[in-house]
């Protein structure tokens, strides 16, 4: 069993990554850790709190800090929209890029102490019509699999990162844009948001698609 290292705390089952990167930080005693669990219950450290209080409580801790970092510790089975709540109180919260928590897909030995890693996200507003921005669906499916699309083109799984880096190549900013069915598990549009990572983009989470 992996047990991953953290500091007491509201306990989850994270998304598995391939591409996080480690944050050391998120143990310290002061960091800001936002959960989400399976049900959808939201925890400022280890306090409850309603999504709608959420901006304001995280708002008044970030007042005297330089850094503004803050991770978000959400159960990989809990459906995106309540992940998207967190999300959507960041901005109002003075936070423009908050970290998501993962686990790493790795072969570590039977309890394995796993630092925290995770993947930055920025939060964008819905876009324009005729965006000429990098976007990619992450749809419901009657597979197990959610349906993929970039800039309402179907692509696979197994060829999103290729997909990517060949729309990438005459780009002066490395930006993709996430969007996502808000009933699909968290740890799905997370797989995506992996990939994307994995070429070297930023990504921007926007609005889900319903």
């Amino acid at each position: 069993m992996k047990l991953r290292r953290c500091k007491k705390g509201i306990s989850v089952e994270l998304p598995v990554t391939s591409n996080a990167v480690a944050m050391p930080d998120a143990d310290q005693e002061d960091a800001l850790i936002v959960s989400v669990t399976d049900d959808g219950s939201v925890y400022f450290g280890v306090d409850p709190i309603s999504p709608a209080a959420l901006a304001e409580k995280v708002r008044d801790r970030l007042s005297n800090r330089t850094e503004r970092k803050l991770y978000i510790k959400a159960d990989a089975r809990t459906p995106y929209a309540n992940v998207v709540k967190v999300l959507a109180a960041m901005p109002t919260a003075g936070v423009q890029a908050p970290n998501l928590l993962t686990t790493p897909r790795d072969s570590s030995g039977p309890g394995t102490l796993i630092p925290p890693k995770g993947l930055e996200v920025l939060i964008g507003p819905p876009l324009r019509a005729g965006s000429e921005a990098i976007i990619v669906q992450v749809l419901n499916s009657e597979h197990q699999r959610p349906a993929l699309k970039i800039n309402n083109e179907p692509v696979q799984r197994a060829t999103l990162q290729g997909r990517l880096r060949q729309l990438l190549q005459n780009r002066s900013e490395n930006v993709v844009h996430i969007q996502a069915d808000a009933t699909l598990p968290f740890a799905a549009v997370v797989d995506v948001i992996d990939v994307c990572h994995s070429t070297g983009v930023k990504v921007v989470v926007v609005a889900p698609v319903r």
